[in-house]
C-alpha cells in the first residue's frame, strides 16, 4: 500500500535523514586503503547506538535473503554492487566501495547509499561513479507533483542509456516512512508518463546502480552480497527524497556537511 505523509511527518523524518547522511560522510570520511569492512560495520553500529537510533538491516530477512542480514551496513566492494554483507577484508588500493545505510529515528525510516574509491582511482571507476551520481540527481528532478513513476525511472535510464551503460531492474527504488522497503517500486528503467502519479508526500528512497559491463547479477554463498555475473565492477547511489508542492526535498542530502 502506498501512504502520503502529512508536511508534520515529513518534518519529523528530518532527524533521520540527518543522521544518516552525517553517518555516510563519517565512514567515507574514515574509510581508506587498510581500513576493514568489519571496522566500518562496527564504527557503524556504534553511532546507531550513540544516537539512540535502529538499525533497519541486522534482523531484516526479505524472501531474497538467505537468513537475517546481521549488520548495520552493507558493505559492497569492486565487483559486488548491492547487499554486500560486511566480512574480514581489508580494503586495497583502488577498491571500489560502496556503503548502503538505513536507520529508522524516532519510529522514521531514511536509506541512503554513496560510492567512492579509496587510493588510487581508475577513470572508468570514476565516471561509473558519476553516471550513477548524475543518474540520481536527474531522478530527484522529476520527483515532482504530476510527474508519474515512469517520469523518475526514465530519467535514470536516459542518463545511464547515454552514457553507455545498461539496466537491470530486479532491484530500485522503493517506498520509505515506518518501514524500510514499501511501496512503489521505484525501476530504474521506465517509460515517462507512466505509472502511479506522484503526489505531495510520497516518500521515495531513489537509488540507481549500475555495472560497468553487464546488467546480471549472481549472489554469493553468504545470501545476500549481489556481484556482476562478469566480475566488473558496480557503483550505487541513493537518497531519501519527499515529493512536496514545493519540489522534491532531500532528506538525506549531504551537502551541508560540505560533501557531495
Amino acid at each position: 500500500m502506498i501512504e502520503l505523509r502529512t508536511p508534520a511527518e515529513i518534518e519529523a523524518m528530518r532527524p533521520a535523514g540527518r543522521f544518516v547522511a552525517e553517518t555516510l560522510a563519517t565512514l567515507r570520511d574514515e574509510t581508506r586503503v587498510g581500513t576493514n569492512l568489519l571496522a566500518i560495520d562496527q564504527r557503524a553500529h556504534d553511532l546507531i547506538r550513540r544516537a539512540g537510533a535502529e538499525s533497519c538491516y541486522i534482523d531484516y530477512h526479505p524472501s531474497f535473503g538467505a537468513s537475517p542480514f546481521g549488520k548495520v551496513i552493507c558493505t559492497s566492494v569492486n565487483d559486488a554492487v548491492l547487499h554486500g554483507l560486511p566480512f574480514d577484508y581489508d580494503l586495497r588500493d583502488g577498491d571500489l566501495v560502496s556503503l548502503d545505510f538505513a536507520v529508522s529515528v524516532d519510529g522514521w525510516v531514511a536509506d541512503s547509499a554513496v560510492s567512492f574509491v579509496v587510493g588510487t582511482p581508475r577513470d572508468e571507476d570514476l565516471r561509473l561513479i558519476e553516471t550513477t551520481e548524475r543518474a540520481l540527481d536527474a531522478a530527484i528532478a522529476a520527483a515532482t507533483v504530476g510527474n508519474r513513476i515512469g517520469d523518475i525511472s526514465a530519467a535514470i535510464a536516459d542518463v545511464s542509456h547515454g552514457a553507455g551503460y545498461s539496466i537491470n531492474t530486479d532491484f530500485g527504488g522503493h517506498g520509505v516512512g515506518r518501514i524500510m522497503h514499501g511501496d512503489p517500486h521505484v525501476p530504474n528503467d521506465g517509460k515517462a508518463g507512466r505509472g502511479y502519479p506522484l503526489r505531495a508526500g510520497l516518500v521515495v528512497a531513489l537509488e540507481p546502480w549500475l555495472l560497468a559491463t553487464t546488467d546480471r547479477l549472481v549472489t554469493d554463498p553468504d545470501g545476500w552480497t549481489l556481484r556482476s555475473v562478469d566480475g566488473s565492477r558496480g557503483a550505487h547511489s541513493e537518497h531519501t527524497v519527499a515529493v512536496t508542492a514545493d519540489g522534491p526535498i532531500v532528506l538525506t542530502d549531504r551537502s551541508f556537511l560540505g560533501v557531495d
